[in-house]
């Protein structure tokens, strides 16, 4: 427990440290736009595409560790939006960024550094296989989804050119998709320009961590609670049951089960929150679903790990 604490406070301190400063009035609101959009729109594209242009993607490509996993991605996406449009009576809209909510676990923040401390350095190839595809396939998958959600009174062969065009004025996407150009086709790039990403990659996650805490203080949890602890309880908890239920019924290695098993349990990612504000919807479920969600992973990825072989 006191190993998960050490990787989960430093995270809580950022957003903390973006509440008290919006909060005592050091950081204003305009501020706090600017630096989520510098995040959104730069910093966290640049970690993208230096991640994905440099990762090994042949040594982290495992079919059944990555079909047991975004099986579960797909369901508690579904599960998320039909349960925030049924049982809360959501916007579709609304819906689909509550949905990409439960299938965007902090897989980079949060899954990399607990399976690290739990197992070694050595169990870190099904994490770094999940990472991979993590982003592009959350981001098609929502973005087509918020696309058909929007496309009220457009004729359906219209609908694949609004995704299209959805996903390719996206920033995050475009950097995704440099990454795999540049890591397939083995282009070389000046040092210069790989050391000027990695300053921009660096900033990326302080910069939304601390955005957050400011986003925080403007979409307190108030009247969404109930739809907040059911994103929270599908991200915990259905997500990993979901994968743990796949991953033991196609045999998965003990190595990958546990990556692909503490990787689903863990809180969502702050792309939840990202993917809200880019379409302006649902941004205090968000925002509050990655707090709350955070601090309740202390105790369910504890569990996870007392059961996991």
């Amino acid at each position: 427990m006191l190993s998960i604490l050490t990787v989960v406070l430093p995270v809580f301190f950022v957003i903390g440290f973006g509440y008290l400063a919006v909060w005592r009035g050091f950081f204003t609101d305009i501020a706090v736009d600017g630096l989520m959009k510098f995040a959104q729109n730069f910093a966290i594209p640049c970690l993208l595409f230096s991640a994905i242009s440099t990762l090994d993607l042949q040594q982290n490509f495992d079919v059944p560790l990555l079909f047991s996993f975004y099986s579960g991605v797909v369901a508690a996406f579904s599960v998320g939006l039909l349960g925030a449009r049924l049982f809360f009576s959501r916007s579709w809209e609304d819906s689909v960024a509550i949905g990409f909510c439960c299938l965007f676990s902090n897989s980079l923040l949060l899954g990399l550094p607990i399976t690290e401390r739990a197992y070694g350095s050595d169990a870190l190839l099904g994490n770094y296989a999940i990472i991979a595809i993590h982003a592009p396939f959350g981001y098609l998958l929502g973005i087509t989804a918020m696309e058909f959600a929007r496309a009220k009174g457009t004729a359906l062969r219209h609908l694949p050119t609004k995704v299209v065009k959805a996903m390719f004025s996206n920033a995050l996407v475009l950097a995704i998709g440099l990454g795999f150009v540049v890591n397939l086709g083995g282009i070389p790039l000046p040092e210069v320009l790989t050391d000027a990403i990695g300053l921009m990659a660096r900033a990326a996650l302080p910069a939304a961590l601390f955005g957050l805490g400011g986003v925080l203080f403007r979409y307190r949890p108030e009247g969404d609670l109930r739809t907040i602890l059911f994103v929270c309880t599908v991200s915990l908890c259905l997500h990993p049951i979901i994968v743990w239920t796949l991953g033991s019924a196609i045999g998965l290695s003990t190595e990958a089960f546990r990556s692909a098993v503490l990787t689903a349990s863990v809180a969502p990612g702050i792309n939840a929150y990202v993917f809200a504000n880019m379409y302006g919807t649902a941004k205090r479920v968000a925002a509050s679903a990655v707090l709350i969600g955070t601090a309740l992973s202390v105790l369910t990825t504890a569990l996870w790990i007392s059961v996991l072989p």
